[in-house]
Formats: C-alpha cells, sequence, structure tokens
C-alpha cells in the first residue's frame, strides 16, 4: 500500500450497499407479483405493504450513495482531482428528476476510470451500460405500466421483475467491480512523473 495513503477502498459500505441492493430486489419482486397484481379496491394488499416498501427503498439509496460518496471521494484523490463534475452535484444528480436517468450512470464510469487511473474497460462499460439500462427500463415501466398497459397484468408484472432482478444483480457486480479496482489503485505504487533535465 502507498505509505500515509489518505485513500481506503470503502469494503464496509460497499457490502452494505450490495446488501441492499439484495434486499430491495426481493422486496422490488415481492411488490411486483403480490401487490401490484391484486385488483384495485380487492382489500387483498396489507396496510403496511406499501410502508415497508417505501423504507426498504428509502435505505437502499442511502446506502449506496453512502458507498458511491466514498468511491468518487477516493477517486479524487487517485485522479489528482481531476473529475469533471463537483461532489456535490455528483451526488445530488441521483436524486433529480430526469437527470437521473442518465447522468449517474456517466458518473459512475468517471469514478471507475479515475479509480483506475485509466480508460474503464470495455467489459467494464458494457457491465454498467447494461446495468442502467435494466434499472431505467425497470423504473419506466413501473410509472407508466399502469398507464398504459395496466400493471395489474401479469406478464407487466414478469417484465418490471425480470428487469429489476437483472439491475439488482449487476448493481451488486458494479459495487464489487468499482471498490475492487480502488483496492488496486491503493496498492499500486503511484505513477512515475518524468521531471525535464535540468539545464547546463
Amino acid at each position: 500500500m502507498i505509505p500515509d495513503s489518505p485513500v481506503k477502498a470503502p469494503w464496509a459500505s460497499a457490502r452494505c450497499a450490495q446488501a441492499a441492493l439484495a434486499a430491495a430486489t426481493v422486496a422490488d419482486v415481492w411488490y411486483a407479483l403480490f401487490v401490484r397484481s391484486r385488483p384495485a379496491g380487492s382489500g387483498s394488499v396489507p396496510p403496511w405493504a406499501m410502508p415497508l416498501y417505501v423504507r426498504v427503498t428509502v435505505v437502499v439509496v442511502v446506502l449506496f450513495l453512502v458507498w458511491f460518496a466514498r468511491c468518487r471521494r477516493n477517486a479524487a484523490v487517485l485522479s489528482a482531482g481531476r473529475l469533471p463534475v463537483s461532489r456535490v452535484l455528483a451526488i445530488v444528480a441521483w436524486l433529480i428528476p430526469l437527470m437521473n436517468l442518465w447522468v449517474p450512470r456517466g458518473l459512475v464510469l468517471q469514478v471507475h476510470g479515475a479509480s483506475s487511473r485509466g480508460a474503464v474497460a470495455p467489459r467494464d462499460a458494457r457491465l454498467v451500460n447494461v446495468w442502467w439500462g435494466a434499472w431505467v427500463g425497470h423504473g419506466v415501466l413501473s410509472l407508466l405500466g399502469g398507464a398504459v398497459f395496466g400493471q395489474e397484468r401479469l406478464p407487466v408484472s414478469l417484465a418490471i421483475s425480470v428487469l429489476v432482478v437483472v439491475a439488482g444483480v449487476l448493481g451488486i457486480l458494479v459495487v464489487q467491480r468499482v471498490t475492487s479496482g480502488q483496492a488496486r489503485a491503493v496498492l499500486a505504487p503511484p505513477p512515475v512523473t518524468a521531471h525535464a533535465a535540468p539545464a547546463l
């Protein structure tokens, strides 16, 4: 490890975020198949279902953003501050409607690239792209599925469940890949900077 390095791979935050993503995936599948499949006004949905779902979602968002904030802070150190987006905007962008449909994907790629002190490997970029596509697809279908197709229909609920499972599994892999990249960067020696020869 680099002596006196201010950077430490956020493994504790990564494990919390991964556990939260797994719990959210299970909760979302349950909500899609159990709650959304019940006809409106049937009285079969327990009163605690929606509050529980919302609480799980909030916990997941908080734990994921804590992990991302720590990764972003490390990336700023590893890249000597060469990140195009400010620290505040890098977190707020996840919460702003419309902006959060596209900008966070680029933020994850920036942090991953800065953490590895180079370009993101093509397979890592594909992983992030497919993860984000599944996540956005799940969100759009969840919001618009009821209005367009009728969310109580089983095919819509199944499609939402498939997308959220794909997004959840790939999200866990993205957290692992980015954190592992930071761990390798911390252990690697700092890059050698070429110095100009003194004038004679």
